[in-house]
């Protein structure tokens, strides 16, 4: 809804009511992270799809999904999450012009932080098609009650149109250990992408480089790009999303010595060649999990993905589980009470 469909006074007594309501949120919510061995106690505002990377701001831990604006969703201690604020209430401009047929709803984001601000990249798109794009937007704190909080829109990281044979969606962020930034992306079509960024811009370091292939499946998108040790791991999504408890969404992964790959599963298959071990697919009421993301924090990692619930007619919701490595250096999910 348009700003401009508000009278001033209520706007105004809106916007007040909600800064005193962050300002109250972050008063009762500041105590130190200490349920996190708990996470499949998690409660709250779960809903979400296609969720981020999570990453913490002071007291608060926060993810991102697919939403009018951007959704997002913080809490505490990684088990009690509230609904946040969307990053844009209006659609930045030149999405309109990239997409034309997108109406604002942003999909599967990914954020990090380099330097002294946060980067959030989004997706733009609509859907089926290859007319899409990657967005990026800045701020310096995610706390909606800081002075400095605001986010600053800095357009399009990388676009794709009909004629290409990839498409620009799903973003993943990785700042590996050099300091180099990449950006892995990719729906379907050819599809898993990867492209560096600068540090200082967030944006593609060159734009005549050449696009590289990671992985490809018939049906493949939502990658997860990190980094462990001396190898770089990237995980992939098979399957159809976005149909409930009818979803057949599974996580795969791959690793390489080299962020550009080649990703080679545990069995030595390459993902260019649909190799791709599997991590992670429906079990019990959840169903089809998916877009992957890694969070490490206190010594421990976690892993981040959301899925269809069966107990909840199908409603797409967030899940986090411990994650541990093996020592031939392969990912896997820990215990549910915590990394042993």
């Amino acid at each position: 809804m348009s700003i401009s469909t508000f009278n001033r006074p209520r706007f105004l007594r809106r916007e007040f009511s909600q800064v005193a309501r962050w300002l109250l949120v972050a008063a009762i919510t500041s105590r130190a992270v200490d349920a996190a061995d708990e996470p499949d106690r998690l409660r709250g505002e779960l809903r979400i799809h296609d969720p981020s990377t999570i990453i913490r701001c002071d007291t608060n831990f926060w993810v991102f999904g697919t939403g009018f604006g951007v959704r997002s969703k913080f809490s505490p201690d990684l088990v009690s999450w509230q609904a946040g604020p969307a990053v844009f209430k209006n659609p930045p401009a030149w999405t309109v012009e990239a997409v034309p047929n997108n109406r604002g709803s942003f999909w599967a984001p990914d954020v990090i932080r380099v330097g002294n601000r946060f980067l959030l990249y989004y997706s733009v798109s609509t859907w089926g098609s290859r007319h899409s794009a990657i967005g990026l937007a800045t701020t310096p704190t995610l706390n909606p009650a800081a002075l400095d909080f605001h986010w600053t829109d800095c357009g399009p990281v990388i676009q794709s149109r009909t004629n290409d044979n990839f498409n620009t969606i799903d973003p993943s962020v990785l700042l590996d250990s050099s300091g180099r930034l990449w950006l892995s992306f990719g729906s379907y079509w050819s599809g898993i992408k990867l492209v560096e960024l600068d540090p200082a811009t967030g944006l593609r370091r060159d734009t005549n480089a050449p696009v590289v292939s990671l992985a490809w499946n018939e049906s493949i998108e939502a990658s997860c790009l990190c980094q462990h040790r001396d190898f770089f791991y990237l995980f992939v999504n098979w399957g159809q999303c976005c149909r409930g408890t009818n979803s057949t969404y599974e996580i795969r992964f791959g690793r390489s010595a080299k962020v550009t790959g080649p990703y080679l599963d545990q069995n030595g298959a390459d993902l260019m060649e649909r190799g791709g071990t599997l991590f992670l697919s429906s079990s019990g009421h959840r169903i089809g999990p998916g877009h992957a993301g890694i969070l490490r924090e206190g010594g421990k990692e976690w892993f981040s993905y959301h899925f269809y619930d069966a107990n909840a007619r199908g409603n797409s919701m967030f899940d986090l589980r411990p994650l541990r490595w093996t020592t031939n250096g392969w990912p896997e999910l820990a215990p549910a009470d915590g990394p042993e």
